[in-house]
């Protein structure tokens, strides 16, 4: 598939990392993953995020998060917004994902954002991504 779409190569590593129970997953890094990264650690959904440099290539380290019972915390990524088909939203058709279970990822004017600080500040932009 080639990297077109580095969030949906990067949504895809995710997941396949969380079917095989791996602690962690290393990516290419970018600021915008690295920005997606951060905002899933401060929604409680990945242990850590870490930028690494190895020679002269960054890699983004995610380490993955288990419940006790060693299900995953991630049940779900969906990649929204796609090179070929963007999908912005403004904030009157921001909605809870979920019913508020879940949460999503907007670029906007002021930076990467959730859907929940996005109602919050009431700012739209390009929907990136969703996570539950």
């Amino acid at each position: 598939m080639g990297m077109t779409d580095p969030i949906a190569d990067m949504l895809t590593r995710v997941r396949n990392a969380l079917m095989v129970k791996h602690q962690e997953v290393v990516m290419p890094h970018s600021k915008m993953k690295e920005a997606v990264a951060g905002l899933f650690k401060e929604e409680g959904y990945v242990k850590n995020i870490r930028v690494v440099t190895d020679g002269n290539k960054k890699n983004l380290v995610i380490h993955l998060k288990y419940h006790d019972n060693g299900e995953s915390v991630i049940r779900g990524l969906k990649r929204i917004s796609k090179p070929g088909q963007r999908v912005y939203i403004n904030t009157k058709n921001l909605k809870p994902v979920l019913g508020g279970l879940g949460n999503g990822v907007v670029s906007t004017s002021r930076g990467i954002k959730t859907v929940k600080q996005c109602i919050a500040e009431k700012v739209g932009g390009e929907y990136i991504c969703q996570i539950w």
